[in-house]
């Protein structure tokens, strides 16, 4: 199986250059490979559109991974801002809207892993340096920003899983909080820290906890901006699934894969519904949650996999969905 990874300069092991090239850098006989995945990885270049020779190219901080094969229809996103934990920075917030927003009309996916490259880390959380650069007003327009791209997370039409192998602080909480579901390894260490530095959660935290954890637990971690392990999450409801950390430090991202492939068989139009059902009921009474769920079914009864999971029930066999 190999790996597609449509941009790159992510991670500090891929120092390639020179656009429209082709670069193969794992071999039968290499050393190399995707971090944990164990497959075969396949580079392409992207050109760069603003001139060659004139202007340097920025630095890719978050970076795309298209699975092939039995997996197809999984996509990556790869946060790789070494230097800086992951911090959530003006370039990294600027790729990381541009690369969902990207997704979120692309029919070819079915779900989204958002992962690290880096290790020991998920997202530390705001870029503190930047950050006390900002006046007054820049503060709160950025974090405006930032709340703005977990909702657009939050509100990508098909799954998203969080991988959380290791810190996830703030705003990197925040970011796995809107995603719909999270693996954690055991090591990894959570919370919501924005009171120890004279903050409140702004990106969507002080919202989403609650409603994932219950108001009177959420008020305890972040009136305290207690960080918690990936057990400790797991037994209060904030992840799906927590496991033992592996020697390459990547047992959260091999959970989620596998959780991923768990949904990749099914109609992906039922599952893109079933989603918006669930989050838009949330929002409301009981009685308007019973009007969004017939909503959402009625628009799943028209489609072909409808009639392909029937057809597939009687003649007793696998069903073949196209999202169609």
């Amino acid at each position: 199986m190999t790996t597609l990874l449509c941009r790159m300069r992510c991670s500090s092991w891929l120092p390639l250059r020179g656009a429209h090239r082709l670069t193969n850098v794992i071999h039968r006989d290499g050393a190399r490979l995707l971090a944990g995945s164990g497959r075969p990885l396949t580079v392409y270049s992207r050109p760069d559109t603003r001139g060659q020779h004139t202007r340097a190219v920025d630095p890719t901080e978050v970076d795309l991974q298209r699975l092939e094969g039995q997996d197809e229809g999984i996509v990556e996103v790869l946060m790789c801002r070494h230097k800086a934990r992951n911090s959530l920075g003006h370039m990294f917030v600027s790729q990381m809207r541009e690369l969902v927003s990207s997704l979120s009309s692309d029919s070819a996916v079915r779900v989204v892993i958002f992962r690290s490259s880096v290790p020991g880390v998920f997202c530390a959380g705001a870029d503190l340096k930047e950050r006390a650069l900002m006046n007054n007003t820049e503060s709160d327009l950025f974090v405006h920003g930032l709340r703005s791209l977990m909702t657009q997370i939050a509100l990508f039409p098909t799954p998203t899983i969080a991988a959380m192998d290791g810190v996830a602080l703030g705003g990197g909480l925040e970011l796995a909080l809107a995603c719909d579901l999270r693996t954690a390894s055991y090591s990894a260490q959570m919370g919501l820290i924005e009171t120890t530095r004279g903050l409140l959660p702004g990106a969507g935290g002080s919202q989403r906890l609650p409603r994932m954890v219950g108001p009177t637990l959420a008020k305890e971690l972040i009136f305290t901006g207690r960080r918690v392990g990936g057990q400790t999450a797991l037994e209060m409801g904030l992840v799906n699934r927590a496991v033992e950390q592996t020697q390459t430090g990547d047992a959260a991202y091999r959970e989620a894969l596998a959780l991923a492939r768990e949904i990749l068989p099914q109609a992906p139009v039922a599952v893109r519904m079933a989603k918006e059902a669930i989050n838009r009921g949330m929002e409301v009474d009981i009685s308007s949650a019973m009007a969004i769920e017939r909503m959402c079914y009625a628009r799943v009864i028209p489609t072909r996999d409808r009639q392909e999971g029937m057809a597939a029930f009687i003649e007793k066999r696998p069903p073949r969905y196209t999202g169609e």
